[in-house]
């Protein structure tokens, strides 16, 4: 015991510290690094987006500019939010990050099932994410084992989002780089679009590792 905590749980805090920060560091050091390449076809990510979209015969989609760090695609809108960098920026960076949006709006478009089913689960988990620590704490001050329960089983909902999430981003980066290759991009300039979504894909695989070994955690105080 440490402070009056456990060893076992000081161990996990290092460990989901060291997953975290690894990955972020290499998440930032490949988007900084193909950042600085240019991109061959000489378009903006907006206009890479709007090509690959049209490519697909999709239609409807917007292709907006957001703030700092603001990639995404939204459902409730069916729109693609691309960051000052990737909305301008004309370089490997800026296109894999508008190509993977593009990707998710693709399967918007198809009904893919792990996106239908993430997006499903999204009302629950925004509650479940919000709630479970302080069901835990409280049951753990009240000593009520059902509170503690359903603390973790709420939890176990977040695990379960995180790992739906990581095929509907593996599939998004597929579909980006079919898209590039397509377009005749030189082979480096794939490679460093894949190294670009590898990097980023990265984030979703950690934090997904980080949730399991909490539960794995959770699951075994309980028992004891």
């Amino acid at each position: 015991m440490f402070f009056g905590v456990s060893a076992g749980y000081w161990m996990l805090v290092i460990v989901t510290l060291v997953i975290g920060g690894f990955a972020t560091w290499y998440v930032n050091s490949q988007l900084k690094k193909y950042s600085r390449v240019p991109i061959s076809t000489g378009l903006t990510g907006a206009e890479a987006a709007r090509r690959m979209l049209s490519y697909y015969g999709i239609s409807g989609v917007e292709v907006h500019r957001g703030g700092p760090g603001q990639d995404f695609f939204d459902p409730r809108t069916n729109s693609v939010t691309l960051s000052p960098d990737a909305y301008e920026g004309r370089t490997i960076t800026a296109t894999a990050t508008a190509c993977h949006e593009v990707g998710h709006a693709y399967q918007y478009a198809q009904g893919y099932a792990p996106m239908k089913i993430r997006g499903a689960l999204v009302p629950v988990v925004n509650l479940a994410s919000n709630a479970w620590i302080f069901l835990l704490l409280l049951g753990v001050f009240l000593q009520m084992a059902q509170l503690t329960m359903l603390a973790i089983v709420m939890y176990a909902a977040v695990v379960v989002f995180q790992l739906v999430t990581l095929p509907v981003e593996f599939d998004a980066s597929r579909r980006a780089m079919v898209y590039m290759g397509s377009t005749g991009l030189p082979q480096s300039e794939q490679a460093g679009s894949f190294s670009v979504l590898r990097a980023c894909a990265l984030t979703y695989v950690a934090a997904a590792l980080t949730s399991i070994l909490q539960l794995l955690w959770l699951l075994n105080q309980n028992r004891e």
